[in-house]
């Protein structure tokens, strides 16, 4: 069954600014929707304000029907939003197991055993039972990611938001990542993406919004939003190409 996340008619302003005004976008359950734009352009205040970071001034963020506008961050994400910061999320003095189970025991769901299994469900999902025991501290970037991404999941959450996951992660890395992605959606998972690099994010979401100074300016695939001549003006060129 499709369930659908929907941010609409957002706006924050900031000090008399307004930095975001009138954004609607949605993503479904496996979809990888793409939120892009020049620096400064309001698309960051977006997302936070779909994860629950930043409270919006006006709009209101949906899933399927219910209303998580009100909710605060932990509210929303046993509504079903995970996130996975930019930054390093994982405890760097914990093992990789501990880090998922810290996560899993927050989960009223399951008792001991439950919590066990799903560990242990993860650790292979993402192909990290070989460092189950390995301090965060130790680990490469590639290797985090995988662990951040499998916590983010611990909490079983319908959409899945990305905060800059290509950021600092060398190539091969990227690949790794792009490769997660596609298996999150294969799982029925809907993906945000909001990153910089703008050809990796292109080239695996479905559709993506362009934002520029607040507002949404395109959406579409990555062919539509490449050929309109406003998305070429303000962000990408006239020479970009994927």
């Amino acid at each position: 069954m499709t369930v659908t996340l929907k941010a609409q008619h957002l706006a924050k302003s900031y000090k008399g600014r307004q930095v975001v005004r009138d954004v609607s976008l949605s993503i479904d359950s496996g979809q990888i929707v793409g939120l892009l734009g020049p620096n400064g352009a309001g698309k960051t205040t977006c997302f936070y304000m779909i994860v629950g970071l930043v409270k919006a001034d006006q709009g209101r963020v949906l899933i399927d029907d219910q209303d998580v506008t009100a909710l605060p961050m932990h509210g929303r994400a046993r509504a079903g939003i995970g996130y996975l910061p930019q930054e390093a999320s994982i405890f760097r003095k914990l093992t990789v197991a501990d880090n998922i189970l810290g996560i899993l025991e927050t989960r009223k769901d399951l008792d001991k055993a439950g919590r066990l299994r799903e560990l242990e469900s993860l650790l292979q999902e993402f192909h990290i039972t070989h460092i189950r025991d390995n301090r965060g501290m130790s680990l490469s970037g590639g290797e985090r990611r995988r662990v951040e991404i499998a916590r983010a999941l611990a909490t079983a959450p319908k959409f899945i938001l990305l905060d800059e996951p290509f950021a600092g992660v060398d190539p091969i890395s990227v690949g790794d990542i792009k490769q997660i992605i596609r298996h999150l959606k294969a799982k029925g998972i809907g993906v945000l993406i909001t990153d910089h690099n703008v050809r990796e994010t292109l080239t695996i979401c479905e559709t993506a919004y362009i934002v520029n100074d607040g507002q949404l300016i395109a959406e579409g695939t990555a062919e539509e939003v490449l050929a309109n001549d406003l998305v070429k003006e303000v962000y990408l060129g006239h020479e970009f190409r994927l």
